[in-house]
């Protein structure tokens, strides 16, 4: 049964998170992307509104970093308990915003409620304060270490997993005592307010979590708001304008850019576990996941019965918009364009398809498309197409696909398929992450860190990593007694530089 657009997001309030009323400005619309519905309308805030929902959170912020990491806790796990008694709102919300189907909204929930846990149950441990060995020279001393709030971090969010993404960092920057200001993506502007919402509701009047709404300028004004830190997930060129953006005033960033994951299948490797990897982790969310598998390397003695299971499944998939959809819509219009360029690309370049081809591009739906003999400088093989679509090439050994999995850009996720030798191909692939004999798990665990390298970004969202990058490392000594070698004083002896050497000699010459 189709929902109406009030049972999936109401309009936006008259006045917005900045304070400001929303009369007589710009409104940005947000529609179903499988029915083309208005689902709500929100304010596009100005560089003005953006400047004032910063102030408005560092105000709130003092208050929040003063609370013992106990009672950040406290807010934090009444937050969890409250989203998930309010589960069916969130997953309608996001499903409606993206059109992906119920089930992959109540995963991206799920992830959700485990990475909160995760991150305000850990925080104490891993940012507490703690006594650090002090070293033979500064044996006197009590060493402490201790990792203090930056401030205000502002997260720029994505449209494909809108609430789990920007969670990753949002739950570990308020865990790490941080006030945060939100821009969600202009196509998914409703869940960031339901999660703004719903933390208000445990908070109070204070705005430890506020949402700004519009589109790239708004961005940029989040970016020169003077917050402490910005943490972006998104495309690998709006990241580099993000930067330098930032770069203006020197605020530190962490991206998490696109992939172009490579899935390799070994001689020994469980073929149908690692065709039900390649077909989940390439056409799930339609393909839509940035650390989704594009590529698939599998060695030449397998070769043929892995592509016959991979065919079968993937050919099953239907999408749509209706309950009983295996896939949604392509949430980003433009995206089809990219799509059917790559597959006609890689048709034109020799190429086969072997499941689906330019016929199931029907937007906004794409079928399954499945191609194999692609040319490895082929746009479908070297950029991220970000569709329900894979590339199969056909390998002489795991060597071989490692090399050519490396050959990348980028360097975000990684998934192998071996008996043997998977934890040294997962070693040997270069990426942030790799699954071993299943495929995106590592986002699934919370105590792991998350991100890439090269073109899919820097820093590391999640885990003790995650919560370290939204704090400031604060190192403090105190004398306990006065020792007799004392090198950092004009009042030092002659001698004492030169007994001190003598000393270290002894201790570390060998």
């Amino acid at each position: 049964m189709t929902q109406t657009a009030s049972d999936k997001a109401p309009l936006a309030p008259a006045t917005s998170t900045t304070g400001h009323p929303d009369t007589d400005r710009e409104l940005l619309s947000c529609h179903d992307p499988r029915t083309g519905e208005l689902l709500g309308e929100y304010p596009v805030h100005t560089a003005a509104d953006v400047a004032d929902a910063v102030a408005r959170a560092a105000e709130a912020g003092q208050w929040w970093a003063a609370l013992s990491f106990a009672e950040r806790r406290q807010h934090l796990d009444q937050w969890r308990r409250l989203l998930l008694h309010r589960q069916d709102e969130l997953v309608n919300l996001i499903s409606a915003e993206t059109g992906k189907p119920a089930d992959d909204a109540r995963l991206e929930l799920v992830l959700v409620i485990d990475h909160l846990h995760w991150a305000a149950r850990n925080a104490a441990r891993v940012l507490g304060r703690r006594k650090v060995p002090a070293g033979l020279l500064m044996a006197n001393q009590v060493a402490t270490l201790e990792y203090q709030p930056l401030g205000v971090v502002g997260v720029i969010g994505p449209w494909n997993y809108p609430a789990f993404t920007p969670m990753g960092s949002i739950a570990y920057a308020l865990a790490a005592g941080n006030a945060v200001v939100f821009k969600p993506s202009e196509l998914t502007p409703g869940v960031g307010h339901f999660l703004a919402d719903t933390l208000a509701q445990v908070v109070g009047e204070r705005p430890v979590l506020s949402v700004v709404t519009g589109y790239g300028e708004t961005g940029a004004a989040l970016c020169r708001s003077g917050v402490a830190k910005v943490a972006f997930t998104g495309s690998t060129a709006t990241a580099k304008r993000v930067m330098a953006a930032c770069a203006e005033s020197l605020t530190p960033v962490l991206v998490e850019c696109g992939g172009k994951d490579a899935l390799i299948v070994d001689s020994d490797a469980d073929l149908d576990a690692a065709a039900q990897a390649a077909v989940w982790g390439g056409m799930s969310n339609a393909g839509q996941t940035c650390v989704g598998v594009e590529r698939v390397y599998v060695v030449e003695a397998v070769a043929d019965r892995f592509i016959e299971l991979v065919t079968a499944r993937a050919g099953r998939l239907r999408p749509g918009g209706e309950p009983g959809a295996d896939l949604g819509p392509i949430t980003l219009p433009r995206q089809v364009d990219i799509i059917r360029e790559h597959v006609r690309d890689a048709l034109d370049r020799g190429g086969r398809a072997v499941v689906g081809g330019p016929e199931s591009i029907r937007p906004p739906f794409v079928e399954p498309v499945v191609l194999v003999d692609v040319p490895e400088d082929a746009a479908a093989v070297t950029d991220e197409t970000f569709g329900p679509t894979l590339t199969i090439t056909r390998v002489a050994d795991a060597d071989e696909a490692v090399r050519l999995a490396n050959a990348s850009r980028y360097g975000l996720g990684g998934t192998v398929f071996a008996r043997a030798r998977g934890d040294e191909l997962a070693r040997a692939l270069r990426a942030g992450m790799v699954a071993v004999n299943s495929v995106i798990s590592f986002a699934a665990v919370p105590s792991l860190p998350f991100g890439g390298v090269g073109d899919s970004g820097f820093g590391r969202i999640h885990g003790e990593d995650g919560l370290r990058e939204f704090a400031r490392a604060k190192s403090i000594t105190r004398k306990r007694f006065r020792v007799p070698l004392q090198p950092m004083t004009f009042d030092r002896g002659s001698r004492t530089v030169r007994r001190l050497m003598r000393l270290i000699q002894l201790r570390y010459r060998r």
